[in-house]
C-alpha cells in the first residue's frame, strides 16, 4: 500500500502553477487546450490526488482546502482552474468504484489525470463479466490530458435499466475535435467516443450509488458526500478565482480614473462611477466567496441531508450568478480598452459567463429542488 501523501494542494506548488497558467493563458486559449507546461504543475500541486483515497497514496482531502487552491489558479486562467477542479472532482467520483477498479486506475499513482462525462449520453449492454459500451460524450473538459475517463451510460441488464458510470483507459477512447466555444476555450472540452468497448464490473458503479455518496470502504468524509451536494462547488470555484482576476485587471485599467480629483472642481473627472463599480463588484465577489465557503463547510461536516444538498446547489448557482454580474459590470465600465483582445479582462468576462451558463449552475432547477426538499411545495392539509 502506498504511503499517504501530504495534504494537498500544496500552497507553494499552487502559486507556481498559477504563475505558469498566467504565462500560457493566451496561447492555451488560441490552441483550445491546456499545454503540458500548464497541466504538469497542476498535477504536481496535488489537485488530481486531492480526493483520492489514502490507500492509493491520495490525500482524501477537504473541500475547504480545495476551494481557495482552485480559486488561486482561476485568478490567472479560468480554464486551468476548471481543469484542476474537475481533476479533483472526478477522482472523488472514481472512489465510488469497486476497490479492484480503484486499484487499476491508480496503479501508477494518485496523480493520474482523470476526466468525466456526467451526462448519460451513451449505452452500456450487459456482457459476461462486465459491460459493452458505445456512444459519444461531448464537453469532456481536459480530455487531451487524461489517462482515464469516467463516463455515464444508459445501462441495460435484461429488463433492468439504470444509468451507470464506467471507467475506461485512454487507449479505449477516441477524441472528436468539437470544442469551439466563446468562453473557457482552453479547457479543450472535446467529445469522447467509445465504440463497443468492454468494461469489467470492477470498473463500473451505479449512478444511484454516486448520488447517495456510497463509496466502498470509505474512510474519509469526502467519499460519503452525495454527488449533488458537492458538484456545484466544482464548477463555481474556478469562476470565483476568475472574477477576482477580472477585478484585479479592471483596477489596473481604472487606476487613473479612481485617483481623479473630485467632481466638485469644474471640468474635473467624476470618479464616483468607478468607486461604485469597485465597491459593488468587490462586494458581489465577497458574497459569492462566503456562499461557496459555506457549501464547502457543509460537505466537509458530513451528515448532508436532502435540504442541505438542495441548499448547496442553490448557493453555488447563486454564487455563479453574482460572479457573472460582477464581471459584467466590470467589463461595461472598462470602455473599449477592456474589450481589447490583448486585455485579460475580456477573457475573464467570457470565461465567467460561459461557466455560469453550465447546466449544473442553472438557478431554476436548484430553486425547485430546494423548494421540494424543504417541503415548501407540499400542499397536503
Amino acid at each position: 500500500m502506498p504511503a499517504t501523501q501530504p495534504t494537498s494542494p500544496s500552497p507553494d506548488a499552487v502559486r507556481e502553477a498559477a504563475e505558469t497558467a498566467a504565462k500560457y493563458a493566451a496561447a492555451a486559449e488560441a490552441d483550445r487546450r491546456l499545454p503540458t507546461e500548464v497541466v504538469t504543475p497542476i498535477l504536481a500541486a496535488g489537485f488530481a490526488r486531492h480526493f483520492v483515497p489514502a490507500r492509493w497514496g491520495g490525500s482524501a482531502g477537504t473541500f475547504r482546502a480545495l476551494l481557495p487552491a482552485v480559486a488561486a489558479i482561476g485568478e490567472s486562467c479560468t480554464s486551468a482552474a476548471w481543469f484542476a477542479s474537475l481533476a479533483a472532482s472526478v477522482g472523488r467520483l472514481a472512489a465510488h468504484l469497486p476497490v479492484d477498479g480503484q486499484a487499476e486506475i491508480w496503479r501508477d499513482g494518485p496523480d493520474t489525470p482523470l476526466v468525466g462525462a456526467l451526462a448519460a449520453a451513451g449505452t452500456a449492454e450487459r456482457v459476461p463479466g462486465g459491460w459493452r459500451v458505445s456512444g459519444q460524450w461531448p464537453y469532456v473538459s481536459g480530455i487531451d490530458s487524461s489517462a482515464w475517463a469516467l463516463v455515464c451510460a444508459r445501462a441495460a441488464d435484461g429488463e433492468r435499466r439504470e444509468p451507470r458510470f464506467l471507467a475506461v483507459p485512454r487507449a479505449s477512447y477516441a477524441i472528436g475535435d468539437s470544442w469551439f466555444n466563446v468562453g473557457l476555450r482552453a479547457t479543450g472540452s472535446n467529445t469522447l467516443v467509445l465504440d463497443g468497448v468492454t468494461v469489467p464490473d470492477a470498473r463500473s458503479v451505479a449512478l444511484a450509488d454516486l448520488l447517495a455518496g456510497k463509496a466502498p470502504a470509505a474512510e474519509a468524509p469526502c467519499h460519503r458526500v452525495p454527488m449533488k451536494a458537492a458538484n456545484g462547488l466544482t464548477l463555481a470555484a474556478p469562476l470565483l478565482g476568475a472574477a477576482r482576476g477580472a477585478l484585479h485587471h479592471w483596477s489596473g485599467l481604472s487606476r487613473d480614473k479612481l485617483r481623479a480629483p473630485a467632481a466638485a472642481v469644474t471640468g474635473a473627472a467624476d470618479r464616483s462611477p468607478y468607486e461604485l463599480t469597485l465597491a459593488r463588484a468587490d462586494g458581489e465577489i465577497d458574497t459569492a466567496a462566503l456562499l461557496l465557503d459555506r457549501v464547502a463547510e457543509v460537505v466537509d461536516g458530513g451528515a448532508v441531508d436532502p435540504v442541505l444538498t438542495a441548499r448547496n446547489g442553490r448557493d453555488c448557482a447563486l454564487a455563479a450568478e453574482l460572479l457573472a454580474n460582477a464581471v459584467d459590470r466590470l467589463l461595461r465600465s472598462s470602455g473599449s480598452r477592456g474589450q481589447s483582445d490583448t486585455e485579460p479582462l475580456q477573457r475573464f468576462w467570457r470565461d465567467v459567463n460561459a461557466g455560469a451558463g453550465h447546466s449544473g449552475l442553472q438557478f431554476p432547477p436548484v430553486a425547485s429542488a430546494l423548494a421540494r426538499a424543504s417541503g415548501a411545495l407540499d400542499t397536503t392539509p
